[in-house]
């Protein structure tokens, strides 16, 4: 049984990832930390009352708790803290949230490899989001011109979204950098081509009503190929969250990405 504390517990998607938790068979909520203190995190998310109170001090938490994996769904610009104290407490980070730069990732692997302590990140934990990154890398072999759309909610800090500049990643490992359109080209709006990723083009939508979606189009001769991911809820996440949860202490140093995890 993997013991839980789940950072950012009052969230949305932390009171997701809490019902996740408390429902999954080989996983124990043991704590919950969030700003806000007080709320039984049974009655929070509409399950039976467990006496385990959100509390709002990490570090002592983790401290008298010890818990295996600590599942993060802050903000941007706490998150590489949280991570540092999980790994200096033994605590296996399981990370969602997004906004960690490469040397942020770079300090956290040598923190996990020295702490012997397993990290783990994911830009998005639902497993379709994970399939198109997988499916347009095999795609960009064969039709390299790329353009990727991404749209969230419009309460997001970040752009673009952790999931487009992972599949960007992805595409780039199998496409010759180059750039795309008319080499004239003038923006009359700055932006308005959106962000330039190795050539390709990155558009970020903020709007309420969406949650998380991604469509990667591709163009070829006389052909165009799009794919899309929607996720309708929070819930659509979980999955990955629970499996992130389960496998983590069974890791090596800093593993990034849901599909690493996937056969």
């Amino acid at each position: 049984m993997t013991s839980v504390v789940v950072n950012g517990a009052c969230g949305r998607m932390g009171q997701a990832v809490l019902k996740a938790v408390q429902e999954a068979e080989d996983l124990k909520l043991v704590g919950a930390v969030d700003v806000k203190a007080g709320d039984d995190t049974g009655l929070l998310v509409g399950l039976p009352e467990n006496h385990i109170l959100v509390e709002t001090e990490l570090a002592g938490a983790l401290e008298r708790l010890k818990p295996d994996v600590l599942i993060d769904f802050t903000r941007p610009d706490v998150v590489f803290g949280n991570v540092m104290t999980a790994l200096d407490h033994g605590v296996s980070p399981v990370v969602g949230t997004t906004g960690l730069d490469e040397q942020q990732k770079k300090e956290i692997e040598k923190a996990a490899l020295e702490k012997n302590t397993p990290a783990f990140i994911a830009p998005n934990f639902a497993i379709g989001a994970v399939l198109l990154m997988l499916f347009s890398r095999q795609a960009a072999k064969y039709l390299p011109d790329v353009e990727i759309i991404e749209l969230h909610h419009d309460k997001k800090l970040d752009a673009p979204s952790g999931t487009a500049l992972q599949t960007a990643e992805m595409i780039a490992q199998v496409r010759e950098k180059h750039g795309q359109g008319n080499p004239n080209e003038k923006e009359l709006l700055t932006g308005a081509r959106g962000a330039d990723y190795e050539g390709m083009r990155i558009h970020s939508v903020r709007l309420p009503g969406y949650v998380a979606h991604q469509e990667v189009i591709f163009g070829g001769v006389g052909q165009s190929l799009s794919m899309r991911h929607d996720s309708m809820n929070r819930e659509s996440f979980m999955p990955g969250v629970v499996l992130a949860a389960q496998k983590v202490r069974s890791l090596h140093g800093l593993t990034v990405g849901l599909d690493k995890l996937m056969d």
